[in-house]
């Protein structure tokens, strides 16, 4: 039988958790935990993040094929977070008239935004599917709790590398 939905994310939250104690460095805690999501949940095929760089986003660590290395600010599902500052779940990507295609396989997107405890927009986390309609509510709500565990990390820090 497999875990539920909450299940399955509470799990990846307190192995994060346990990943990233002790270590602040922003690159480290990112990569590991795109390997994490990842390996972790069935069916995708890109995890990672873009970090916000003046007005665009800029590649950071990812699982997956290679990605395209910048996106403008309000472009695509990840500058629409970006901007917005809200987690985007998008079932078609097909309909989403401005996405911006970086694996042609990808079918369905979820990107959450990396906010700071002031605010500040870190960047944002992007988990693509070849399934249509892969992500739901719930895996936003968990991938929002993931992205909280990662923000934590950083905020224990007195800088943000």
């Amino acid at each position: 039988m497999t875990a539920s939905k909450p299940d399955l994310y509470r799990d990846l939250a307190e192995q994060l958790a346990a990943l990233l104690a002790g270590e602040a460095d922003r690159i480290a805690n990112a990569a590991n935990m795109a390997a994490l999501i990842y390996h972790g949940l069935p069916d995708l095929n890109w995890a990672g993040f873009y970090f916000r760089r003046g007005a665009e986003l800029v590649l950071g660590p990812f699982q997956g094929k290679p990605a395209c290395v910048r996106i403008a600010m309000g472009r695509g599902v990840c500058g629409l977070a970006a901007q917005t500052r809200r987690s985007q779940l998008v079932p078609d990507v097909h309909a989403f008239a401005d996405h911006i295609a970086c694996d042609a396989a990808s079918r369905s997107e979820l990107v959450v935004p990396l906010l700071m405890p002031d605010g500040t927009l870190l960047g944002v986390l992007d988990l693509d599917s070849p399934l249509p309609a892969r992500f739901t509510e719930e895996d936003r709500d968990g991938i929002e709790a993931i992205a909280s565990v990662f923000i934590a990390t950083l905020a224990s820090s007195d800088t943000v590398s």
